[in-house]
């Protein structure tokens, strides 16, 4: 019974965590749309295919911060040595302004960590989807 418990809450800490996949690999479809929901915030600033206020999110995952070419980041974007990952953007957009001071992006955040979870299924599919071309993806 104690193994059984402990399964359960580790499956719990997992799941809150954004750490489950599927067979495959790849994050549960059921994550990836609601995550598609989280993201019609960012939206507001964001878009996988283009610059908007905020950089184009397409080919986001191992991408240095900082270093789509011709975006105006912050100083403190361009020289964080972050390359991001879902660990990163878990942080990252955790708390954007505690986490990385003096970034532009005045965004308050996504405190709910399965929330955040979501968001980076959606985007760990959608950044690497149709919508993101070969073009879009090249890492500088």
């Amino acid at each position: 019974m104690r193994v059984v418990v402990s399964l359960v809450a580790a499956s719990s800490l997992w799941v809150a965590a954004g750490l489950v996949v599927a067979a495959d690999g790849s994050p549960p479809p059921e994550d990836v749309a609601a995550g598609r929901e989280i993201y019609e915030r960012c939206a507001a600033c964001h878009s996988l295919e283009r610059d908007r206020t905020g950089p184009r999110h397409c080919g986001l995952l191992g991408r240095r911060a900082g270093s789509v070419p011709g975006f105006p980041y912050s100083e403190a974007m361009r020289t964080s040595g972050i390359v991001w990952s879902r660990e990163t953007l878990d942080r990252f957009i955790a708390d954007p302004l505690g986490s990385l001071p003096g970034t532009f992006m005045g965004y308050a955040g996504i405190r709910d960590p399965e929330e955040r979870a979501q968001l980076l299924a959606f985007l760990e599919v959608a950044t690497r989807g149709d919508r993101c071309g070969v073009e879009a993806e090249a890492k500088p």
